[in-house]
């Protein structure tokens, strides 16, 4: 039995017998190659590379047929390529080949045609130039037989160890996080510390990423964390609004990995451990004060690490971006993107939606409607049914004194003096006071005269007349005399006292050993007659 020497980078040597019957059955049945493959437990690329030695030798079966397996063995490869060793074709610069096929628009067959246009020697047929290549690409990293075309993905994810923050004033310690983004084709690798891993985060982490690089790639490949994408799931994630906002400003898509199938972003796995060991690492003796300090530190390690040298091939990760990614990213929108969150609200019968106890007005003929607030750090839009109804500048409080909320009105929004207005009025909320007593009705005029627009007091009057429905109208109006009698003239105020019974306590209807002060008890959000001085 006559055995084949293998060819340089092929797989190991296949008997003649088994070479004769793969010629069998493709030039005298006319089986295809992966037919072929499956029948003699080959691969394909084994198959295709015989198939094309005896095509080359101008073989066919009737003249293989009576060829003894040594015979055979001469026709299909000449003397020196038999020898172990001995190469008589011009050889292959594989590295340049991986290099090309990562930029738009190149394919084997246009490499190979410069190949054989540049060669000294004999090319290799197509064919065993594609095998050997692919030979090649299996010896290079898991993460690096992916052919990432130029410009065309960013992956995205966070590392997994965090570096402590130190609050110089309070000696607090908090945990930065660390988030990675590494560019397809050249690996170039970003990273940036973050306080958490919220939307704004990733965002922010993503924008910076875009700005690092200088453009911006067709595809975004994060994980799928629940505060990008709404619904993880396999066939259809549903990316969440904010990211999908993100993409469309910055012209891109994002396509997020699988669930549970870490090889769809297997770059930026390895960008992780990359930035894990050699960034990380390096700063886990140092401490750190403010997140900005960190950043600094992260960026003058992240320069030395996309200027370290490849292992297996020529330049280093900022050449390789200079060359392949660089020129294939789009332009940077001419605006910055800013984060933003959404929140579903209901528009109150005095036209305003409510944002961390502020008060946004909106047109008044949107009133009770259902709207969506899209809220960045410097404005918050109102929307109804896809369409802007208004949007104001937002108003940021950090708590709110003895209950008290404030508001943001727009005069236009409000109804013309002739014009009808809401089915609410004061005539109306005063008329509805009257029928439950006098201290009510006289509690609900001053609620509608402390606001420069009654219509901003509509709200409190609703909430303070709806008590009855509850606790009924005797109790309302014990309550509100209370409230009038301490100066308390606030819708909270008379809550407070009907949840603490003290308008039972003073008509006696509780039992001694209960408290029935008829002063206020001590709360916040009951302001008291001093308020009033």
């Amino acid at each position: 039995m006559v055995e084949l020497f293998r060819l340089p980078m092929s797989s190991k040597a296949i008997t003649m017998r088994k070479i004769k019957e793969v010629l069998r059955l493709r030039f005298e049945c006319g089986l295809s190659l992966n037919a072929i493959a499956r029948a003699l437990e080959l691969s394909k690329g084994a198959v295709a590379k015989y198939d094309a030695l005896a095509r080359a030798a101008q073989l066919d079966w009737a003249s293989i047929e009576p060829l003894t397996e040594e015979q055979l063995a001469k026709r299909l490869l000449p003397p020196q390529a038999m020898v172990p060793g001995q190469n008589q074709f011009a050889p292959i610069d594989f590295i340049l080949v991986n290099q090309e096929m990562k930029k738009k628009g190149l394919t084997l067959q246009l490499l190979w045609g410069e190949y054989c246009e540049a060669a000294t020697q004999k090319p290799y047929g197509y064919t065993s130039f594609c095998i050997h290549y692919a030979a090649f690409a299996k010896t290079l990293k898991p993460s690096m037989r992916q052919i990432h075309k130029a410009g065309e993905k960013c992956f995205v994810d966070y590392a997994g160890p965090t570096i402590p923050i130190i609050d110089v004033l309070t000696g607090e310690i908090t945990r930065a996080q660390i988030f990675v983004a590494v560019l397809g084709a050249s690996s170039y690798t970003f990273a940036l510390a973050t306080r958490a891993q919220k939307t704004e985060d990733w965002l922010l982490g993503q924008r910076k990423a875009f700005e690092y690089f200088g453009g911006v790639t067709q595809v975004i490949v994060p994980d799928n964390p629940r505060s990008l994408v709404a619904n993880p799931d396999r066939y259809e994630p549903q990316v969440g609004r904010s990211y999908a906002e993100f993409a469309a400003h910055y012209g891109c898509a994002v396509i997020p990995a699988r669930p549970r199938k870490p090889q769809d972003k297997s770059k930026v796995e390895v960008g992780v451990q990359v930035v894990e060991r050699w960034i990380l690492a390096r700063l886990r003796h140092q401490q750190f004060f403010s997140l900005a300090d960190l950043n600094i530190a992260i960026a003058h390690l992240l320069e030395e690490l996309n200027t370290r040298p490849f292992k297996k091939l020529p330049g280093n990760r900022r050449s390789a971006f200079e060359a392949i990614d660089k020129p294939a990213l789009k332009s940077l929108p001419a605006t910055i993107f800013e984060s933003c969150s959404w929140k579903k609200a209901k528009v109150g019968i005095d036209y305003h939606v409510e944002l961390e106890h502020h008060y946004y007005s909106v047109p008044y003929q949107y009133a009770r409607k259902a709207v969506e607030l899209r809220v960045t750090p410097t404005v918050v839009e109102i929307l109804c049914e896809g369409k802007r109804i208004a949007a104001h500048v937002r108003v940021m409080r950090t708590g709110y004194s003895h209950g008290l909320s404030s508001q943001t009105t727009v005069p236009e929004h409000m109804p013309k003096a002739h014009e009808a207005h809401l089915e609410w009025s004061s005539e109306r909320l005063l008329n509805w006071g009257q029928g439950i007593g006098a201290f009510t009705q006289s509690l609900v005029s001053h609620l509608l005269h402390q606001k420069a627009y009654p219509e901003l007091a509509y709200r409190a009057c609703l909430g303070l007349l709806n008590l009855s429905k509850s606790y009924g109208k005797e109790r309302l109006e014990a309550a509100c005399a209370i409230a009038v009698a301490n100066n308390a003239m606030t819708q909270k105020s008379v809550r407070n006292i009907l949840a603490t019974k003290l308008d039972l306590a003073k008509a006696g209807k509780v039992t001694a050993n209960k408290k029935s002060s008829q002063q206020l008890p001590l709360h916040e959000n009951v302001r008291g007659p001093k308020y009033y001085h």
